[in-house]
């Protein structure tokens, strides 16, 4: 049994040095290792805690940049109905204008015309009363056989185109 003693059993110093060994690599450890890994940790948590921060910053941003966006299209649509509504209304000013413009000069052009077809007329009835008063004054003048001064001859023409008035 005594070497199963020996082998299984205890010495105090090898158990002391084993646990002060532990205890030496337990704060060894605690000192190089569980610091700076914890560090490590805590600036990593930090780093993330930021990005989500950023992240929520950055999301509300584009939340008002998406606002203001639409704002910004609802105004241009509205100025941009507004410049149509306002160019029909320019178009329809500019339209009636001509059509004023034109119906003045059609009725200038009416009033030109008339004016000019009673001026023809007038010189085509006053060529024909010059015509027929040549004509009257040479039947006159073989009917009485003499010459008519021109107090008489305009005394026959003005009675003989009264009776052609009067019959026309």
């Amino acid at each position: 049994m005594g070497y199963f003693e020996s082998f299984i059993g205890v010495n105090f110093w090898t158990a002391l040095f084993v646990l002060l060994n532990t205890l030496l690599i337990f704060f060894v450890a605690k000192k190089f290792l569980v610091g700076p890994v914890h560090k490590m940790i805590t600036d990593r948590q930090k780093e993330i805690d930021d990005m989500y921060e950023n992240a929520g910053k950055a999301q509300q941003d584009a939340k008002d940049m998406k606002a203001e966006y639409q704002e910004k299209l609802s105004q241009a649509q509205l100025t941009s109905e507004r410049m149509v509504k306002e160019a029909v209304q320019r178009g329809q000013n500019r339209e009636e204008e001509i059509i004023r413009q034109a119906n003045a000069e059609a009725s200038a052009i009416l009033d030109k015309a008339a004016n000019d077809a009673l001026l023809e007329k007038k010189k085509a009835v006053n060529d024909a009363k010059n015509e027929i008063s040549g004509l009257a004054l040479a039947i006159a003048e073989k009917v009485v056989g003499r010459e008519l001064n021109g107090e008489d001859q305009q005394a026959l023409v003005d009675h003989f185109i009264d009776e052609l008035g009067d019959k026309a």
